[in-house]
């Protein structure tokens, strides 16, 4: 399947201008629009705009609630657990983070925790908010049960991504990933491309390793066997109980202290809502010393990592972060390139909006485009 590029802004604007239209107010609809074009622009495709279908679909199914506002249900200095009430995920999200930031700039260090939400984006969207106001930030989220543990063929824990985000110089330590091989999204863009998946991402209804990503999204829309494999893979002797606990890891960070569903219990009902759960870190450095000091240190630590000595001197080592930093400012100037069928997407949300979707992508032929039914996501 063939890509397109759209300059950011254009696409920016599209979002923006979607959202709005879909009944977002400005600032809401900037929030969720910059959460988005970052994914974009730091090359996470799975999580960017081609997102977009599935957010609307959502909508118009009411497993997000529109009018919904994230609530404050339990607080103390140093914590507080939020109901999203099935509000738009990047909502609730910058909320609790922007919650658990004012709460660190007070005590040197908070933890909030969100039930109830929705699929937020990229989780290193939230630390860096932290990290860009010279905090450490920590960030999980579950998700709908896709990814089979150890030793399983049943899909039970989810993605559950964890980003950790500190400030460094000349680029912070951003590190972002699912706990899984990799997330759904992935395999969505696999299947809108009609390309095999690499081996060892998942399994299918059979319990055997699958390349098929049509057959593992089937069986993971209709719940029954196969899914996306946790780092590590099948196999404990290729690490797969190291995944599995990670994955465990935040689904008690998220899910646990927040009094809400884990991933096997998580409903994307129509008209019913969502209920994922997401936690918010925030650590002041200034709690332990200098926090300059602290930060030129990493900083020392991150060059020497790459400077070390290569495995193959013509391919360089990177620190966690830098490839999305220097992906971003390519993307800035040669455009984001966006899958066919994904393009199809954003013409059909135009139109069902009331946009003239060649302001923002020209006059696009997408016949060919695959078509994917994201209806089948709901009960």
């Amino acid at each position: 399947m063939s890509y397109i590029k759209f300059e950011s802004e254009k696409l920016r604007s599209l979002c923006y201008d979607a959202f709005c239209k879909i009944g977002f107010s400005a600032e809401e609809s900037e929030i969720i629009t910059d959460v988005l074009i970052l994914a974009d622009l730091y090359g996470i495709k799975s999580h960017g705009t081609q997102r977009l279908a599935r957010y609307y679909q959502s909508i118009v199914n009411k497993s997000i609630n529109l009018d919904a506002k994230p609530e404050i249900v339990f607080e103390t200095p140093v914590s507080a657990v939020i109901d999203g009430h099935s509000g738009m995920g990047q909502l609730t999200a910058h909320y609790a983070m922007t919650l658990a930031m004012e709460k660190a700039r007070n005590v040197g260090m908070a933890m909030v925790s969100v039930r109830n939400s929705c699929h937020y984006g990229i989780a290193g969207y939230y630390t860096k908010m932290a990290c860009d106001a010279g905090f450490i930030g920590i960030s999980t989220t579950n998700s709908d049960s896709i990814a089979v543990h150890t030793n399983s063929k049943q899909a039970i824990l989810g993605s559950n991504p964890i980003a950790f985000a500190m400030p460094a110089d000349p680029y912070p330590f951003w590190f972002d990933a699912a706990t899984t091989v990799v997330p759904r999204g992935k395999l969505e863009v696999y299947n809108k491309e009609g390309k095999p998946m690499p081996e060892g991402w998942a399994i299918g209804s059979d319990g055997k390793v699958s390349s098929d990503a049509e057959h593992v999204l089937e069986c993971l829309f209709n719940k029954t066997d196969g899914g996306i494999l946790v780092m590590g893979g099948n196999t404990e002797e290729m690490g797969s109980h190291k995944g599995y606990g990670y994955s465990m890891i935040c689904e008690i960070l998220s899910a646990i202290t927040s009094f809400g569903n884990t991933s096997n219990h998580f409903a994307r009902v129509k008209g019913q809502g969502s209920t994922l759960c997401h936690s918010f870190i925030v650590i002041d450095p200034k709690i332990f010393g200098d926090a300059e000091l602290m930060k030129k240190n990493l900083s020392v630590f991150m060059q020497e990592l790459r400077d070390a000595r290569r495995a193959d001197e013509n391919v360089p080592i990177y620190t966690h972060g830098e490839k999305e930093i220097i992906c971003m400012k390519k993307m800035l100037k040669e455009g984001i390139p966006v899958n066919m069928s994904t393009v199809a997407e954003m013409i059909d949300l135009c139109n069902n909006v009331g946009l003239d979707s060649t302001k923002y992508l020209g006059d696009v032929d997408v016949s060919s485009a695959k078509v994917i039914n994201y209806d089948k996501l709901y009960k």
